[in-house]
């Protein structure tokens, strides 16, 4: 499988999240023989709130001037458009401030809020002479040049030049804002590495369609992502495993001499790059420490933080079966993949984890997991039984709780 095939879903996701749905034109541009289909409908994804198609079409020319003032926050704008508008059609594409030079596009800041769009909303017009997008806020003119892009026929999204292709928008009014602020994608890094690179691209991917959180999914049983200092072995150890092939959950469980060098992770440098990467997009990027279940990465790299006597035995996991979800939720553990509530080191540990995480990552959440706990070991624990009747707690579900309040 292509790791490009991986975003396909994005697309089933993008229709809901930025905009409204109402009666409009839509449509899509194609194009045929490398000519501009005159007739073809527009679409642009997710829908606009308003769509217009207006009369003639817009021709790239060969010496594209973007116009913008000069503040900071516009730059990212100013080089997205750059970068997409130049390397597929072979056009220079410049930058000026001067408002009395003559301009391609205009990427302007309304003067006065216009309180229709809010702070992520934008307007688009195209005529066959000039592209204006206007918005109150930066992030409004990058939303705004991606419903632009999408306008162009789609050789727009090469990496590199393309030939015979004429590059026409059709001439349009778009009014655009998003339904709801928080609109997230999780991307899951700790059941199958992913590299820098293709973090990024993910981003990417989540910018065309105006999504604005990365939810990283960075621990699990099969993998700890990220360095901590003071906490080595949660890299050395915990962020390899065996690799395998087939059906997930079911794999025969490694030989103790199968090499763990299936995985990897992302030093703090790589974490400041990729928080920056998305920063520069409008992306906020949420970290997820899953626990007190799914840890047995932390556990293979740390036993004794575990309640179950053992533990240093276990290993991160590699697809092999470790659930029994026969009654339901939550799961029996076939071996204990659990932070032990009653484990004051385990406390010190989060504190460790938690501070350093918080630092990297400037987003107002940590998200904590807090999903398909096993209780079974815990129920046979002393020291758990010791910690209930200590805090005056009732059952597992109470248990649980008095670890995440801490």
């Amino acid at each position: 499988m292509k790791r490009s095939s991986l975003f396909i879903f994005l697309f089933l996701l993008s229709f809901q999240g930025f905009s409204q749905p109402i009666t409009a034109e839509v449509a899509d541009i194609e194009t045929t023989s490398g000519k501009f289909d005159h007739t073809a409908e527009i679409a642009i994804i997710p829908e606009p709130v308003s769509l217009v198609k207006t009369e003639g079409h817009f021709i790239l020319p060969a010496n594209v001037v973007i116009h913008s003032s000069a503040a900071p926050e516009i730059k990212q704008v100013v080089s997205f458009l750059q970068e997409r508008l130049s390397i597929p059609t072979g056009s220079f594409v410049s930058n000026i401030s001067d408002t009395k030079g003559s301009a391609t596009i205009k990427l302007i800041l309304n003067d006065k809020p216009n309180a229709a769009i809010g702070n992520e909303g934008y307007t688009l017009t195209v005529t066959p002479s000039l592209i204006t997008i206007k918005a109150n806020k930066a992030a409004g003119l990058f939303y705004g040049a991606q419903s632009l892009i999408q306008l162009f026929p789609k050789e727009i999204e090469s990496k590199e030049l393309v030939e015979n292709v004429e590059w026409a928008a059709p001439c349009v009014e778009v009014t655009d804002y998003p339904r709801v602020g928080w609109r997230g994608l999780m991307f899951d890094c700790a059941r199958h590495f992913f590299t820098k690179a293709e973090v990024k691209q993910y981003i990417d991917a989540m910018v065309r369609y105006k999504y604005n959180l990365l939810h990283w999914h960075l621990t699990d049983d099969e993998g700890w992502r990220i360095e901590i200092k003071g906490l080595p072995k949660l890299t050395e150890v915990g962020a390899w495993n065996v690799k395998k092939v087939g059906e997930f959950g079911f794999f025969a469980p490694p030989a103790a001499d199968e090499p763990r060098t299936y995985g990897g992770f992302y030093t703090q440098e790589d974490i400041k790059e990729i928080v920056q990467y998305a920063k520069d997009r409008f992306v906020n990027v949420m970290p997820e420490v899953d626990v007190p279940g799914h840890s047995l990465a932390i556990i293979a790299s740390y036993p004794e933080l575990s309640c179950t006597p053992g533990a240093e035995n276990y290993r991160v996991r590699s697809g092999e079966r470790i659930m029994d979800w026969s009654r339901g939720a939550p799961p029996i553990a076939l071996i204990d993949n659990t932070l032990c509530p009653a484990n004051e080191r385990v406390y010190s540990f989060l504190d460790t984890v938690i501070t350093q995480i918080a630092q990297l990552f400037p987003f107002e959440y940590i998200h904590m997991g807090g999903d398909e706990a096993p209780i079974n070991f815990w129920q046979k624990n002393d020291s758990i039984k010791a910690l209930m009747k200590r805090e005056n707690l009732k059952d597992m579900h109470q248990v649980q709780g008095y670890f995440e309040k801490r």
